[in-house]
């Protein structure tokens, strides 16, 4: 059997070395946390380095093409009971459509405020043009030039 004197967890001892380690050569203090967060598989208890390995496969096998019911609701599997089962379909759906009749109030939101801003920006456009007429001299219109009969 094989003990280390400083075992691969989070203690004092192991936080203070990394830091140590970082301050001194940050591969050093790199090296030492790959040692405390994977030294078990590396010379630590066969248990613990066996159930990380178990729980790697798992994980692994979720991610791959039967995981589709877990990518798109959130659960992969069956509960066991059917009636939650369905009551979980049923809220799953009922979240579904609230989602997209919250997504068609935003939608109507932002076109309400770009059809404020275009309108705003017409009033706006439309002063400036009156603004610009009434400054502007008339030429040869209802000036007669200083004679009145």
């Amino acid at each position: 059997m094989h003990t280390a004197i400083i075992k691969p967890q989070w203690g004092p001892l192991t936080i203070a070395l990394m830091v140590l380690g970082f301050v001194i050569w940050w591969p050093v203090g790199l090296a030492i946390l790959a040692y405390i967060l994977w030294g078990e598989m590396f010379g630590g208890s066969a248990e613990k380095a066996q159930g990380f390995v178990n729980r790697s496969r798992s994980w692994a096998g979720s991610c791959g093409p039967r995981a589709s019911g877990f990518r798109s609701h959130g659960f992969g599997h069956s509960s066991g009971n059917a009636a939650f089962d369905d009551y979980r379909a049923e809220q799953l759906k009922r979240l579904d459509e609230e989602r997209r009749r919250l997504d068609e109030e935003v939608n109507a939101f932002h076109e309400y405020m770009r059809n404020l801003r275009m309108a705003k920006d017409r009033e706006e456009f439309d002063r400036f043009m009156r603004e610009k007429n009434v400054s502007r001299p008339s030429y040869g219109g209802d000036n007669t030039g200083g004679t009145s009969i």
